[in-house]
């Protein structure tokens, strides 16, 4: 059995977009749980990826988009949980962390099976990321009080959808990293 990976989604964001105002209070939320689980999983040597948006940037690369972010009117969301020097980084253009990225190829040379994912937004890239992690034959854990979300209703649902339709476990931080694969 593989290892299991923390993938941080879209958590390095400037927060310059129109569901903005509806996203922030969600993410100040959830920013603590979110930095217990990168705590947890650099102290049990786990890999951390960041899958992150790049602002529409196609020339940018991680440090670029980590210093966009930062310099960003919302750098107290960002810093606290930026990327270490351990930490793998992958550059999404849309929904799905694997969607035409190398995720599906690093998680396989990183012997990982289990994915525990946590940022934002729960009724969309992690949901979406979840079902295409599940049709990989990943098994998934949400950290429910780690992810956020625009609409409470849809995100609601997507936990529903993502434990019923996709096998996932939806749990606090605090046993996410414990949820064997």
């Amino acid at each position: 059995m593989g290892k299991t990976a923390l993938v941080v989604i879209d958590m390095l964001n400037t927060y310059d977009h129109e569901d903005a105002d509806l996203l922030l209070p969600s993410v100040t939320r959830a920013l603590p749980a979110v930095v217990h689980l990168l705590e947890q999983a650099r102290e049990r040597d786990l890999p951390v990826i960041y899958a992150n948006d790049n602002f529409g940037k196609w020339r940018s690369h991680h440090g670029e988009i980590l210093d966009t972010a930062l310099a960003g009117p919302h750098a107290d969301l960002v810093s606290p949980v930026r990327p270490d020097e351990s930490s793998y980084f992958v550059v999404k253009a849309r929904h799905s962390v694997f969607y035409e990225t190398p995720l599906a190829y690093l998680l396989g040379t990183l012997d990982v099976s289990h994915l525990v994912l946590c940022g934002q937004v729960t009724e969309q890239c992690v949901l979406y990321s979840a079902l295409d992690a599940h049709i990989r034959h990943l098994s998934v854990t949400v950290a429910e009080d780690a992810v956020a979300h625009i609409h409470q209703d849809l995100a609601d649902a997507a936990l529903c959808m993502m434990r019923t339709n996709m096998g996932a476990r939806i749990l606090p931080a605090e046993e996410a990293l414990g949820a064997a694969g």
